[in-house]
C-alpha cells in the first residue's frame, strides 16, 4: 500500500501567501508586508483569493512530499503533472533482482487472477536476473580484454548489464519518490486526482497528500478535492453518479482535520 509523508514545507505557508497578496493590493514595501499580519488576517486575505479566484499568490507556498510503495504505472501518472520536482529511484542505477510489486485490489481479491498475476511477476523477475546475467558476462569479458582489473569489470559490467534488463519488468514494480508542488499545482493535482473516476493507486496518493497538507494549511485548502466537492461535476455523461457521496466523503475529511488542529 502506498504511503505518503510530508517531508518538508514553505513555514507559515498561509502568511506567506498573504504576504504576497497584500503586496499585489496595497502600497507595502517589502519590509513592512509581514507587519500586521496577524494569523486572522492572513486567513483573512487567503478567503479572498479563493473568493475571487487569484491564484497566483499561492504559489509561494510549497510541499514536499515521500512517497513511497506506489508502481511505475504510477509514476507515468504523477508525472503528466508538470509543474512539479520529482526524484525517483532509479531503476539503472538500483538493482530490482527480488523487486518489490503492487497488487490491484481487484487482482487481490480474484484468486485466479492473482495466480495469474503472481507467475507473470516471477515470470518477470527470472528474466531480470538471466539478461542481467549474460550482459554482465559479457560487458565483465570486454572490459578485462581490454585491460580492467576483474573486480572493476564487474562492477561495471553489473551496472551496465541492469541499464538493459530492466525492460523486462512490468508496471507493477514498486518504486520510491520525492516529489515538491507548489499550492496552486496542488490545488490541481487535487481537482483531477482525487475525481472518482481517477484511477486507485493516484486517488489513494492523492487523498493522503490532501489529508497531509490539511494538517499545515487547513485555511489555504479549504475547498481542495474533486471539483463536485464545491461545485458541479464537470464529467458530464462520463460522471460516475455519486457527486453526493463524495462531497459527504470530502467535507468529512476536512471537517476531520479541522477538528484535530482545533483539538
Amino acid at each position: 500500500m502506498a504511503k505518503v509523508t510530508l517531508l518538508s514545507y514553505t513555514p507559515n505557508p498561509e502568511t506567506t501567501v498573504a504576504a504576497a497578496a497584500k503586496l499585489c493590493y496595497s502600497s507595502s514595501d517589502i519590509d513592512s508586508l509581514l507587519g500586521g499580519l496577524t494569523d486572522e488576517k492572513a486567513e483573512s486575505f487567503v478567503q479572498m483569493l479563493s473568493e475571487i479566484g487569484h491564484e497566483s499568490p499561492i504559489e509561494h507556498a510549497s510541499f514536499t512530499f515521500g512517497i513511497e510503495g506506489v508502481s511505475r504505472a504510477f509514476l507515468a501518472q504523477i508525472t503528466r503533472h508538470r509543474i512539479a520536482s520529482y526524484s525517483v529511484q532509479s531503476q539503472r542505477y538500483v538493482k530490482e533482482n527480488e523487486f518489490e510489486f503492487v497488487t490491484p485490489p481487484a487482482i487481490e481479491q480474484d484468486p485466479q487472477a492473482k495466480e495469474v498475476f503472481l507467475r507473470a511477476m516471477k515470470q518477470c523477475g527470472e528474466a531480470y536476473r538471466e539478461i542481467a546475467g549474460i550482459l554482465a558476462e559479457k560487458y565483465a569479458g570486454q572490459m578485462t580484454a581490454e585491460g580492467a582489473q576483474p573486480k572493476d569489470a564487474a562492477r561495471k559490467a553489473e551496472k551496465k548489464a541492469i541499464e538493459d534488463a530492466r525492460f523486462v519488468l512490468p508496471n507493477a514494480c514498486d518504486t520510491k519518490m520525492v516529489v515538491t508542488m507548489n499550492a496552486r499545482s496542488l490545488m490541481n493535482f487535487f481537482r483531477h486526482r482525487c475525481c472518482n473516476r481517477a484511477q486507485w493507486e493516484i486517488r489513494d496518493v492523492a487523498e493522503q497528500m490532501l489529508r497531509a497538507v490539511l494538517e499545515v494549511a487547513p485555511v489555504l485548502f479549504a475547498k481542495a478535492g474533486p471539483p463536485c466537492f464545491t461545485g458541479a461535476c464537470p464529467e458530464g455523461k462520463m460522471s460516475c453518479g455519486q457527486m453526493q457521496e463524495m462531497r459527504a466523503h470530502y467535507e468529512k475529511l476536512h471537517s476531520e482535520a479541522k477538528g484535530r488542529k482545533d483539538g
